[in-house]
């Protein structure tokens, strides 16, 4: 089983620590994994990834060469950050934030979800965010256990936030999967 993942968006909207997460997950199911976060000069506000790469073996190359599923938050990211996609990928963008190309709806499994606006809608808080996002990533994917990414997020959350995390990480979980039962997508 090998498995790339990308989450881009601005700097301050959490998707660092998605990626920590996720690859945090894949350890403790006993898998490898393999994270590597990009920043530009801007670090907020400024186009930013990280890569995770999941792996039933040892990675020996820790750079992506065809990600099968990525996330993103903002054009500018989207636009910077869309390159080495597989053929067919998971492709996840909020609406409001990222104009996808017309010929990357043809060339990608393309979801989307107001990732930003449901975070602000159930839990009031953009610090959210991250776990929203891995919420919806478990729902289209089965890189890792939902309940292996639900302890991952436990041991990374400031201690008192964990409740307000879980319901983050269910958000995502049941909007993609009321998207899948109605055969949504763009």
């Amino acid at each position: 089983m090998h498995f790339e993942a990308r989450f881009s968006a601005v700097g301050g909207q959490g998707i660092i620590l998605a990626g920590t997460i996720l690859a945090d997950s894949a350890i403790l199911e006993g898998k490898y994994a393999a994270g590597s976060p990009t920043y530009t000069a801007q670090v907020r506000g400024g186009p930013t990834k990280v890569d995770v790469i999941v792996d039933s073996e040892q990675i020996l190359f820790p750079r992506t060469q065809e990600i099968n599923f990525f996330l993103s938050l903002a054009t500018n990211s989207y636009k910077m950050f869309c390159k080495g996609l597989a053929d067919n990928a998971v492709v996840l963008v909020d609406p409001h934030l990222v104009d996808v190309p017309e010929g990357d709806k043809e060339k990608y499994q393309i979801f989307e979800v107001p990732v930003i606006e449901l975070t602000a809608e159930h839990l009031g808080r953009l610090v959210y965010t991250s776990a929203v996002c891995l919420g919806t990533m478990i729902a289209l994917t089965d890189v890792v256990k939902e309940e292996t990414v639900r302890e991952a997020l436990k041991r990374r959350a400031p201690r008192g936030t964990e409740m307000y995390n879980m319901k983050a990480l269910d958000v995502g979980i049941n909007y993609v999967r009321d998207i899948l039962k109605a055969d949504v997508k763009v």
